[in-house]
């Protein structure tokens, strides 16, 4: 009887450790049947075993669908059976998907946000007149407010009409105009009442601190 024993170290490797041994050992008995018919009815009985480990998915399309991949997966490609979705290959499961590519518009002046490049490019399609230059003033007001918040100090309004200019690829300049942006200090206070209206201060209640109900 102790030489019957099994050590894990003297096992197969499970391919899918979630359903367990049983299982694998199910789907290993599975490939060794040469008869067609029966070996098709054993792998539907494992995929209606391995559907009840989570009965409430066990019917859905998608999830039959998973589940006769991952019986092929545990039989490492090597199980003649008859599938409603068809036979995966190894070369499809293990292609590995193409890397993303992040957006990177001009990460020169990164504290500007894409939403100022997008601003911008609006800005170069409409066409000239009162309407285009009182976009162009407010987004370069916006890119001032923004340089403020990554760096606390005062910035001339030249810096951001080179800014401006260079984003724009040179068709936006205010650079030769007689254009002021509006005070570090008003945007820098415009910019603290935003943050403050939108996390506001509950006041405690003392004793001067009520609303006196009107009595009719």
């Amino acid at each position: 009887m102790i030489d019957q024993l099994e050590y894990n170290t003297e096992r197969d490797h499970l391919i899918i450790p979630e359903y367990g041994r049983h299982i694998q050992k199910m789907i290993d008995q599975t490939r060794e049947i040469e008869d067609s018919e029966e070996r098709n009815k054993q792998a539907k009985g494992i995929i209606a075993v391995m559907g009840n480990l989570q009965p409430h998915l066990r019917d859905v399309p998608d999830f039959q669908h998973k589940l006769w991949d991952q019986l092929f997966i545990m039989a490492d490609f090597d199980l003649d059976v008859e599938s409603p979705f068809g036979k995966p290959s190894r070369e499809e499961l293990a292609e590995r998907p193409e890397p993303l590519e992040y957006p990177q518009n001009f990460p020169k002046y990164r504290f500007y946000g894409n939403n100022i490049k997008r601003m911008i490019d609006v800005a170069k399609s409409w066409e000239k007149g009162e309407l285009r230059d009182a976009l162009v003033i407010t987004i370069a007001n916006h890119m001032k407010k923004c340089f403020l918040n990554w760096n606390k100090d005062t910035v001339e309004d030249d810096v951001i009409f080179n800014h401006l200019f260079e984003l724009s690829n040179g068709e936006i300049n205010l650079k030769d105009k007689d254009e002021d942006l509006r005070d570090s200090d008003r945007l820098i206070r415009a910019s603290k009442k935003a943050k403050a209206s939108d996390h506001p201060v509950k006041k405690s209640k003392g004793k001067g601190n009520y609303t006196r109900k009107k009595r009719y």
